[in-house]
């Protein structure tokens, strides 16, 4: 169905004081297509690195619907004030050898995307969730919900939106994940309902989509998933957090994403974040996660953050974990509604056709001073690692990396620094396994047509999570959100390699 543009105007906020885990209905037919959002009741917040970390119930159904409450007064705010979405012409000057960046959605509250490509044909994927949206159906459909974008000629066009699952019942979506089958070119998609992950299957390029699994049944709440596939599909992990207090945990399914079996990672004080996994031609499977202890006044991260990879060989039944790199805490964010340690980002994973992994991570040297991105190689399957390299600017905070690899030892990576004093997004790559890098690209090459953007970038960061992917022609496509504030509203944005 093809966009419309609904009227922008706020209306009342109301509070959810609940997030019921429901079964989703997930029938494999098309979903029709999201309308451009307009300022709706209860969709519900999400996002505290603390959220469901096992603490008293009532308090954190309050701190939920306090977040809730103020992202929809952030977007009723926008809407009312003519600030929501693309609000005037959209100036760039494109970097070398990149069509410029584009904004998905003119009107969307779009929030933390992911992107996956196919490698042997001209598909791209971008799944992301969508705050105060119309809904997949008449009643009780969630609100974000996740919203499906399609381009069948390697990121030029995309075709109308589509909901990824009605999902009757559901609250909200939330962290969406998505990845091609090398060998197939089916779709596997992974997000969360309320606090339970599911994971659903497309076999005809996004058109429809099996019914969504939960794939932690005997896990009572999971938090900030991450998705791996193997080379032909039919091994399938996804690493969360959950019960108690933020351990490690993974679910593995060898069958396509069937049936899963989740097992208990790691334990420990330190709360658990994965934000990077691959599976390896030998079987081999490794996430890499970042650690914080939120020993600190009212719960909040102090001391060191760890930086992890954690690995398994047997199929997911047992794991190591070692600890890659040891850091302190950046800069705090301080933009409306944001949790101190939001900048404080998770480490990415790359891995060429051989196996060699590259991590690239951030962190600063000292407590409160800006972060640095650095990357890592490892050449037997991340039990050992070579001496880091800075990617970032000396002295300027830097942070969300996103990494992929192609070929034989290359690797491709983005992330967001405020050299400016507002934050961009920049590109570099490397043909040597993370010995060298070319010279860093400023892809966020707009500077009008938002009220959070201008010449020196944009003001916030809009999701955890952003992502590049390389395309059958071998380019790079690169999705990530920008925003006024951490309560936003904001938007999703991709830009591509000619």
């Amino acid at each position: 169905m093809p966009l419309r543009r609904s009227t922008r105007l706020p209306i009342a906020v109301l509070v959810l004081l609940a997030l019921v885990a429901a079964a989703c209905t997930g029938e494999p037919t098309p979903a029709q297509g999201p309308t451009s959002p307009r300022a709706r009741e209860a969709a519900p917040a999400h996002g505290a690195r603390g959220d469901a970390a096992g603490r008293d119930a009532a308090e954190e159904l309050e701190e939920q619907a306090e977040r809730t409450e103020g992202r929809l007064e952030a977007l009723a705010e926008a809407a009312a004030a003519g600030g929501l979405g693309r609000i005037g012409p959209l100036r760039r000057a494109p970097a070398p050898g990149w069509a410029g960046q584009r904004l998905l959605n003119p009107t969307g509250d779009d929030w933390e995307p992911a992107i996956a490509a196919d490698p042997s044909r001209p598909f791209v994927y971008v799944l992301h969730n969508r705050y105060g949206g119309e809904p997949a159906c008449r009643r009780r459909c969630p609100d974000p919900a996740m919203i499906l974008h399609v381009s069948r000629d390697g990121g030029r066009t995309f075709g109308p939106e589509r909901y990824l699952c009605r999902c009757k019942g559901v609250k909200g979506q939330h962290d969406p994940l998505i990845e091609v089958v090398p060998a197939t070119g089916e779709v596997i998609a992974a997000w969360m309902n309320d606090f339970q992950v599911h994971v659903s299957r497309s076999t005809d390029r996004g058109r429809t989509w099996s019914r969504p699994v939960h794939v932690h049944p005997d896990v009572r709440w999971g938090d900030k998933p991450i998705l791996t596939v193997s080379e032909d599909g039919r091994d399938v992990y996804v690493a969360f957090n959950g019960p108690t207090a933020g351990d490690g945990y993974v679910s593995a399914s060898h069958d396509g994403g069937l049936t899963w079996t989740a097992v208990r990672a790691n334990r420990g004080e330190r709360y658990r974040f994965a934000y990077g996994g691959q599976v390896l031609p030998d079987g081999a499977v490794v996430f890499t996660e970042i650690s914080f202890s939120y020993t600190g006044p009212g719960g909040e991260a102090e001391g060191p953050v760890r930086i992890h990879a954690v690995r398994s060989v047997d199929g997911g039944a047992t794991w190591t974990d070692s600890v890659v790199d040891e850091l302190e805490l950046g800069p705090p964010c301080t933009s409306r509604g944001c949790y101190r340690d939001f900048h404080d980002s998770g480490p990415a994973l790359a891995t060429d056709e051989d196996g060699d992994l590259v991590i690239v991570y951030s962190g600063a040297a000292d407590p409160g001073g800006p972060r640095t991105v650095y990357a890592r190689a490892s050449t037997d399957g991340g039990q050992t690692w070579s001496a880091r390299v800075r990617l970032s600017r000396r002295d300027v905070n830097a942070a969300f990396a996103a990494a992929v690899g192609v070929g034989d030892d290359e690797v491709r990576v983005s992330f967001m620094d405020q050299r400016g004093g507002r934050w961009n997004v920049r590109y570099r790559a490397s043909g040597d396994l993370g010995t060298t890098w070319s010279r860093p690209l400023r892809i966020s090459d707009a500077w009008s047509g938002t009220a959070y953007k201008d010449r020196s970038g944009f003001l916030e960061v809009y999701g955890d999570y952003g992502e590049i992917a390389v395309t059958n022609r071998g380019r790079t496509v690169a999705v990530w959100g920008e925003g006024t504030s951490y309560f936003g509203p904001g938007g999703v944005w991709f830009n591509r390699q000619r």
